[in-house]
């Protein structure tokens, strides 16, 4: 079935009319056989069987007929880029171009239908046959001489025409490579670039949000940070309305001392939830700048890129630990992640690992983990923010990562199975606009994980990608990410072919089916069509809607 264009229809919060779903299917711990659902204001008052629903029902409530329809507890994205999500989604969409030709034939079609800028995401050469970017020239021939950014995949690098490059002077710059850019070179057109008016980035945040309620989420984990955007984005982020998802966002920026962290709170007003998030410690493979131990398979002179070492690392998480709040950094590679452990043990050395464990710190993507960097993750009680569809774009044989780390290497990746049964605690999010927000895609690859021993059930994805990711941020509602009585009314209906317990191993696959197993089921992910998002609530208030729900 195809997504239709999302609809926003946002209601007043102060609704009093309650709301009874009925005849469908309810994802719920207190009744896994639930069939319907009663909401009051921006409460779940009600769930319960199909005949407890006809005795209920009276003329004081709006009663919508699910038709068979799931109603689910909504899903946090617990990794996003708001503004960069919403110019991806207003550019040149690169993410299925094939080739090198292809981009420059798409490039020069918006240079005869557009003006100013030709702005791009999403494009990927690790699919191409030419294994390479385009050079400055190429881009400046296909656009007729116009400026010309154009986002990599992985949000770390980008090519740039000559023009562009030119009156910017980036080949003055670290990470100028005739045309790509990474680094200081990226960072300086970045900043040009995206030198948004407050109308063009509101447009720009309302166009992420609506498509992130589109698609069931309620909540989104903004990783803002000074060499992204400017503090007003997220402050313009974090002030609007209950008629989008919420933002919960963190600030990257590194801090030598708990003054200096402090003095970088004042400016957000106790807005954010701690210095963390997209504070690199390295970049990422696609771009050959996520730090690792041996060098690149296919780039042997290089090692990645450093940019906090283990005493930077050290002095931001004793200023955090010693202040009580959560801190974190964005690390990929093994010796990034080899960096933060050992920041992490020069800081309990400090402060004492009970300390350390109560500040609750956060590592973003840990895509490259071996067996005793988990222990030490486990050990400091250190909780992952992990992307699913890094693993289903990149993960396959052939793919990004064996080219990136040679055939030895490049398997098993973003441990997701093993960092949960060690005790990790784990949420989901898509890095949008490095890969969509789509999180039933993301519960997909979970189940689908190209190395069948980090593999795991659909329910298990489910719960890292809901519940998790509010207590992955201190949510002081326990009841967050569950539809019990009490707890707040933040959901997500969903139209689905078929619904079912999925897990990687038939033999719990078996038991889980079995009613006496009480196992609340979930929409079947193994065909193409994904479920369709009929309606997204959060804390009663109304983000989306489509059409073809039936009210009476």
């Amino acid at each position: 079935m195809n997504t239709p264009n999302p609809k926003v229809v946002p209601v007043p919060a102060q609704d009093p009319k309650p709301v009874l779903y009925r005849n469908g299917s309810v994802y719920s711990a207190a009744d896994p056989f639930a069939t319907a659902m009663l909401v009051t204001g921006d409460t779940v008052a009600w769930v319960g069987s199909e005949h407890a629903a006809a005795a209920l029902a009276d003329s004081s409530m709006d009663v919508i007929d699910l038709q068979g329809a799931l109603i689910a507890p909504g899903f946090v994205d617990s990794h996003v880029h708001t503004t960069e999500t919403g110019l991806a989604l207003t550019s040149l969409d690169l993410t299925a171009v094939n080739s090198l030709a292809e981009l420059l034939e798409l490039v020069a079609g918006a240079a005869a239908d557009t003006t100013g800028t030709i702005l791009g995401n999403g494009w990927d050469e690790s699919r191409w046959s030419e294994r390479r970017p385009p050079t400055a020239a190429e881009l400046e021939n296909a656009s007729g001489g116009r400026d010309v950014y154009l986002v990599r995949a992985d949000v770390h690098s980008a090519v740039v025409s000559a023009s562009l490059a030119g009156r910017l002077s980036l080949q003055d710059h670290d990470g100028w490579d005739d045309g790509f850019v990474v680094r200081d070179a990226h960072f300086a057109v970045r900043s040009a670039v995206r030198n948004l008016s407050i109308g063009e980035r509101d447009k720009l945040q309302r166009a992420a949000l609506d498509h992130a309620a589109a698609h069931g989420i309620v909540a989104v984990v903004e990783m803002a940070a000074p060499h992204i955007a400017p503090r007003e984005d997220v402050l313009a982020l974090l002030e609007r309305d209950g008629a989008y998802p919420e933002v919960l966002a963190y600030w990257g920026q590194r801090a030598t001392s708990e003054e200096e962290l402090l003095g970088i709170l004042q400016g957000f007003d106790g807005r954010i939830l701690g210095l963390g998030g997209d504070l690199n410690v390295d970049g990422s493979i696609g771009s050959h700048t996520a730090r690792m131990r041996v060098p690149y398979a296919d780039a042997p002179h290089s090692c990645g890129s450093t940019f906090m070492h283990e005493d930077d690392v050290a002095a931001h998480l004793s200023a955090a630990t010693s202040a009580g709040l959560q801190a974190g950094f964005h690390v990929i590679g093994d010796e990034g992640l080899d960096t933060v452990i050992a920041g992490l043990e020069k800081t309990a050395v400090i402060h004492g690992v009970e300390k350390v464990r109560a500040s609750r710190h956060r590592l973003e993507h840990v895509e490259m983990a071996d067996d005793n960097a988990i222990q030490k993750l486990a050990h400091f009680g250190t909780i992952v923010s992990a992307q699913p569809g890094f693993d289903a774009l990149w993960g396959a044989p052939g793919g990004l990562y064996e080219q990136r780390l040679g055939p030895d290497r490049y398997t098993p990746m973003n441990r997701v199975g093993s960092l949960l049964s060690q005790g990790v605690p784990v949420c989901l999010g898509s890095d949008s606009p490095v890969t969509r927000m789509s999180p039933w895609q993301s519960v997909r690859a979970c189940i689908a994980h190209a190395s069948p021993e980090e593999r795991i059930s659909a329910r298990a994805a489910f719960l890292a990608h809901t519940r998790a990711g509010w207590r992955a941020v201190g949510a002081e509602n326990p009841l967050l990410g569950q539809l019990v009585p009490g707890a707040p009314a933040s959901y997500a209906v969903w139209e689905v072919d078929e619904l079912m317990v999925q897990t990687p191993d038939s033999r719990v696959q078996s038991w889980s089916t079995d009613p006496r197993a009480g196992t609340p089921l979930l929409p079947a992910l193994d065909s193409a069509n994904e479920p369709r998002c009929l309606q997204t609530m959060h804390k009663g208030v109304q983000l989306f809607a489509d059409d073809s729900l039936t009210h009476r």
